[in-house]
Parts: C-alpha cells; structure tokens; sequence
C-alpha cells in the first residue's frame, strides 16, 4: 500500500525481489525488461555473460485506472488504451547469480530478500542444479513469496513448454513454492511480461515493517564512486549499498560499520569498528533525506574511499553505535541439516558435520568459513576465520565442501 503523505514514502521501493535461478536462465534479461536497466556491469561479467556480482535495479509500479485486466504496468502510460497510469509504488530487485560457484554470493543477497522470481529454462530439463540449489535456499532463509517464471518460450516448442510446465509442477511439489503463480515468459521478445509484473504488483505486497526499532542495515556492496585523477577537494566519501532491516537512517545521522576494518594488534589479528556519518542517501537514482525497511539503498559517507574499494565491507552491520549486535568470532550452532545434498548431480546423504571441518557459513550478507571446534548434541562450535554480527535470531545457513564446491547442507539456530 502507498501512503500518499511525502513523495519520500512514494519514491523509496517497499519491497525488495529477489532474480535467482540456474546459470544462463535469463534473469538480467528480464530484469532489464522490468526496470529498464542492465546490472551486469563489471568488467569480468561483460566478458563471461553471467551475472557474478549482486546486482540492483528499481522499477515504479503505475496502475491504469481504466483497464480491468493487466492494469499495471512500469510505464507512465498505459500501453493498451494510452491513458494516463498512477503510480502506486516503486520495487527494488537483487539480481543474483546462478553460477555454482557464486552460491555464497546468492546466499548474501538472499538475506535481503522479501520475495523472488524464481526463473527456469522452458527449453531445458527441470529442475537444474542450481534451481534446486536456490530453491532450498529461499526456503530455509525464510523467502515465501515466490512466482516461477518459465522463460524462454520463445526457444522451446509448444510441446517443450507443456512437458517443461508439467517438470515444474513436480519440482515445486512438497516445498514452499508448490502454490505459486507459473508465468510463462520470453523476457528476450517482451511475452508476457505485462501479466508477470501484474502478478508481482498483486501477489508481492510489502511486508509488514517496524520503523521504530534502532536502525539495523545489511551491506552488500561498497564501492568508491571517484574517477582516477579526482582532485582531493573533490573526492567523494565511500558508498555502501544495501537493505535496511528495521528502523530509519537520516541523512546526518552518525552511524556505526561492524564487524569494521581489519587491524593486527598485539600480534592479533582483529576488527575495529568504524564510526562516519551519513552525508546522502540514495534509492536507484533518487536522493532521500530519510530510509526505512523496504528496497535497497546507498549510503554515501565520510569514509576514506580506499576503506571501501571491491566491495570490502560488504557484510558489515550498520546503525547506531552501541545498538549493533555483537561481533562474533565464534559460533555455537544447533545444527538443521538436510537430508541430502542439493545442487549436484549425484545427491548424496549429508552426513553429520564433523570436528576440524571447514564450514562456509552466510549470516545477514555477511559470508565466511571456519572450522569446527567441537561437536557435542544437537551443538557445534566453529571458529571464524572472518567475524560476523549475528543476533539470536538469525539463521546462519551451512555449506560444506562436496569436491571442490561448497554446498548448501543446512542451517543453524544460534546459541548461547
């Protein structure tokens, strides 16, 4: 719902939607046709054409008051009767990976997902490694709102889409998204994606929020957004980009990064906290004095811009200081794990974690490994190699090496 008090409420995207699914599946193509932008822009993901970082792209929702069927769109005019839409709200999307070996990258942008479009290949078996894989993900993260797009009809016969539909329906059966909306699409020819963004206008409302909770952020990205040669005086501070969880950031406000840089002392390695304040916030490509829970955001700070070049403090914590929770070194887990492995050819039994096992474990944005300490019942103990800063309540889900990949086996339930 849009309150109509400030255009702030109206620009700042309510919802944030994750594009997740195998490799080569089309989901920056679709993303594309949705909002207008292409996220693939590193250099390395122009090269291979795959998406390897997190990707963001905002969209408006109008609604064409005249139209009963299909009446929204991301136009400002309706493209069937030509009439003047309304818009209603605005969306944001997280464009992840498919790839098998960017799974801990998928897994950090699941963390800020309220829903997602789960995309599969009408013209390829069902389901692929990866869907499995990101499928599992987005149930065990607590993802629920999910619409499967079938795309790439436009490559598969009448006959491949109905078999591939049918593959689908199997999948999907016994897991979270068995009632979800199936939207056959070609993002490439523009089929149907007027009935796939009514479905997410409908189906994708935003979820319940608490602005009034000391301000917690998860940063995905950071980046220095100053071109080589900059004059000093006018260099810009370092940005973070990435989702509110709960309450307000303001422009002004003094916040705190957590875990924060890296430092030896004593012969230690440790984090320092880091302190700067908010110069101007961002969504896609509005200022905002003030951001709340709902779509991503950009925060541009007084940080050297060298403290936050390639992404360096993406799974920090942000908010006020004193109000984070606590940097982690260790992590005592009550293990969840699943039956068998998912996301490889062969799905073996997970078998029990084992003490001096390397883990990979994703909390909020954050990712990191460590080794098992100790194992005791129903609880591990697992040293970090890279701290985290994780409450009670949240899941910390587990991957394991299976060859030379880490896969998802599980999650766990922090303790103590």
């Amino acid at each position: 719902m849009v309150k109509k008090k400030t255009e702030e409420v109206i620009i700042q995207p309510d919802i944030n939607i994750g594009m997740v699914g195998h490799v080569d599946s089309g989901k920056t193509t679709l993303l594309e046709r949705l909002s207008g932008k292409w996220t693939d822009t590193h250099s390395e993901e122009i090269k291979r054409g795959i998406t390897i970082k997190l990707g963001y792209a905002n969209a408006p929702i109008y609604k064409c008051e005249k139209c009963k069927e299909l009446a929204y769109t991301t136009k400002p005019k309706c493209e069937k009767c030509n009439s003047e839409t309304v818009l209603k709200r605005k969306i944001s999307f997280v464009d992840a990976p498919g790839h098998e070996t960017l799974m801990a990258t998928m897994l950090s942008g699941a963390a800020i997902m309220d829903a997602a479009l789960l995309l599969i290949s009408a013209n390829e078996e069902c389901p692929q490694l990866q869907t499995k894989e990101h499928l599992m993900a987005l149930e065990i993260i607590g993802v629920k709102k999910i619409i499967i797009v079938q795309n790439k009809i436009d490559l598969a016969s009448e006959e491949q889409i109905a078999r591939n539909y049918e593959q689908i329906k199997n999948f999907i059966k016994g897991t979270i998204a068995e009632k979800s909306t199936i939207i056959p699409v070609s993002a490439q020819h523009n089929i149907n994606v007027d009935a796939l963004i009514n479905a997410i206008a409908n189906e994708f409302t935003m979820p319940e929020r608490d602005f009034n909770k000391n301000p917690i952020m998860f940063a995905a990205r950071s980046f220095d957004v100053n071109k080589p040669g900059t004059e000093i005086d006018k260099l810009f501070g370092g940005v973070i980009g990435g989702s509110i969880k709960q309450g307000t950031l303001k422009t002004g406000d003094e916040i705190e990064i957590k875990p924060g840089l890296k430092v030896e002392k004593e012969n230690r390695i440790i984090y320092m906290p880091i302190k700067t304040r908010i110069v101007s916030l961002r969504t896609g490509e509005d200022a905002i004095e003030s951001a709340h829970p709902g779509g991503s955001i950009a925060i541009l700070t007084e940080l050297d811009p060298s403290i936050v070049k390639s992404d360096s403090l993406s799974g920090n914590v942000i908010g006020y200081a004193g109000k984070i929770p606590d940097t982690l070194y260790e992590l005592a887990l009550e293990p969840k794990l699943l039956k068998r492995v998912v996301g490889t050819k062969e799905e073996a039994n997970v078998d029990p974690i084992k003490k001096t096992e390397i883990l990979m474990l994703n909390a909020n944005s954050a990712a990191t490994t460590g080794i098992v300490t100790d194992v005791m019942k129903n609880t591990i103990k697992v040293k970090l190699k890279g701290p985290i800063c994780a409450d009670a309540s949240d899941r910390v889900t587990i991957s394991r090496l299976v060859g030379s990949r880490f896969r998802l086996i599980g999650y766990g339930l922090m303790k103590g």
